[in-house]
């Protein structure tokens, strides 16, 4: 298992395919961010939306930024949440999709058909949601929009049938929906490893890092045993490089040493554990690799300016690294 997966698993990822419409020109739907999207799709996580557009052409806008053209095989995903905008043609108002979501969440994925009589565009939207607080570490350095085309290879060409053959089917057989809620967390996963490959060689931030033969071997290990007493000489010994260049790899990636972002870590494992169990603060600590609640409760405190019982009765605003 990679340093991706690893982070994956840790994140406890949940994603879903929500509309299946076509949308004929000229068509414009505005969505709001990821935070006021939540609890629309039953969720209290951290919103990723992805756009697959099959057949025709559309754009997407968000404030600010260019405008991104996309074509046939195109997906486009917003690992950050933004606002934006969808569309084709021009002269459309746009239509909010925060008022028209419910009703289209009831139907299923029944085909949703939208705009006015010009060219249309096919799209499968699908969202992602995780650990709000854990997936701070993994968006690290992502633009507020990725686009990619996923028919450049046998692979991504077999990805996509597959989602609309399942998409097609789930609206008959709700037997699918498992399949297909399966298919999109793999069809997404695997996006995200197209586009770590693409990454130019300057880039930074997590993803980058995990690229990294080095630091994403470091990565692994942290992540497959946060518990474990790591130092930067058995972590340095175990990826094969002198700590020197293992930690200068860290920082020029993710601008900390690697004992920083373990401890990180632990603390971000800690504060969920905190607000989704009732193991006791202890138990917690030595969970996430805290020999004592003593150092526990300090370095808690120092990330996120309480101690760890007070976080525990409320969490909301609290200061987060």
């Amino acid at each position: 298992m990679d340093a991706l997966a690893e982070m994956l698993r840790a994140i406890k990822v949940d994603s879903a395919i929500y509309l299946n419409g076509v949308f004929s020109e000229p068509w414009c739907l505005a969505s709001p961010g990821g935070t006021r999207l939540a609890p629309v799709f039953g969720s209290s996580g951290h919103i990723i939306i992805y756009h697959l557009l099959c057949e025709g052409r559309a754009y997407c806008e968000i404030d600010g930024l260019e405008r991104v053209n996309l074509e046939p095989g195109d997906l486009i995903a917003l690992p950050h949440g933004h606002e934006h905008r969808m569309g084709g043609g021009s002269g459309a108002a746009p239509l909010s999709v925060e008022k028209e979501l419910p009703g289209i969440l009831s139907r299923g994925l029944e085909l949703l058909t939208v705009g006015g009589s010009g060219q249309s565009a096919k799209f499968i939207c699908g969202y992602l949601a995780c650990d709000p607080h854990l997936s701070q570490s993994f968006l690290g350095g992502l633009p507020p929009v990725i686009r990619l085309n996923i028919r450049d290879d046998v692979s991504g060409q077999w990805l996509e049938n597959s989602l609309r053959f399942s998409v097609t089917q789930a609206v008959t057989d709700p037997g699918a929906a498992e399949m297909l809620t399966r298919l999109s967390e793999v069809f997404f996963v695997e996006t995200l490893r197209r586009f770590q490959r693409e990454l130019p060689p300057e880039q930074t931030g997590w993803l980058a890092g995990a690229r990294d033969p080095g630091v994403g071997k470091a990565l692994t290990l942290m992540h497959h045993r946060h518990a474990h007493p790591w130092t930067v000489a058995e972590l340095a010994r175990e990826v094969g490089l002198s700590r020197t260049v293992l930690t200068e790899r860290f920082r020029r990636y993710l601008e900390e040493s690697p004992m920083a972002y373990l401890v990180r870590w632990r603390l971000r494992l800690g504060a969920r554990a905190l607000t989704t169990t009732t193991q006791s603060v202890a138990q917690v600590a030595f969970d996430v690799g805290y020999e004592s609640e003593a150092a526990f409760n300090r370095a808690f405190k120092r990330e996120y300016g309480l101690p760890p019982a007070r976080y525990r009765r409320d969490p909301v605003g609290v200061r987060t690294s």
